[in-house]
């Protein structure tokens, strides 16, 4: 999704508030969807420049409670509501309403996201290699000699592409 800032949108409205062109000529001149248009429209009228610019927020279950009643109680459309209570993500409300159905008012509540936590207990450290097995021993040597091809035929093909831009060719070892 494309991004605007808050110049872009306010000479769009402007040119949208002018009597002789419609919205929908207004979204061709600019390439963006002419319901995008009608959100700024709505958002500009009902919060003036304020309500252009990018707002980062959390809301609440109560919150999104208070939207849900509020737009099902004075029939208002989910553009109507974002407008009104400042919602910026378009699909916002459509999300909000669903999870209100699905699960009431604790699907409501925000989503923690992120990883989870370390754990208190730090990590055991590594055996001296006396007490390791054989095994174990002989599967780290295995890694790390695949470790050591795989650096070496890196920084390999690193030098054939400096060689090749400096108009230089190597000569192949298969010659």
């Amino acid at each position: 999704m494309a991004k605007y800032d808050e110049s872009f949108k306010l000479r769009v409205i402007r040119q949208c508030l002018r009597d002789d062109i419609s919205q929908g000529e207004v979204a061709r001149q600019y390439g963006v969807d002419v319901s995008t248009i009608r959100q700024w429209l709505a958002t500009y009228r009902q919060h003036g420049v304020s309500g252009l610019r990018k707002k980062y927020s959390h809301h609440s279950a109560a919150f999104k409670r208070e939207v849900l009643e509020r737009m099902w109680r004075d029939g208002l459309s989910q553009r109507q509501a974002a407008a009104l209570f400042d919602i910026r993500e378009r699909s916002a409300i459509g999300r909000w309403e669903r999870q209100y159905h699905s699960g009431g008012l604790t699907a409501l509540e925000p989503q923690r996201k992120g990883r989870r936590p370390m754990s208190k207990k730090p990590p055991s450290p590594p055996l001296p290699d006396k007490e390791r097995s054989q095994e174990a021993l002989l599967k780290e040597l295995a890694y790390l000699r695949a470790e050591n091809a795989y650096l070496k035929k890196l920084d390999a093909l690193i030098q054939a592409e400096q060689d090749v831009a400096r108009g230089k060719k190597r000569k192949s070892s298969r010659d």
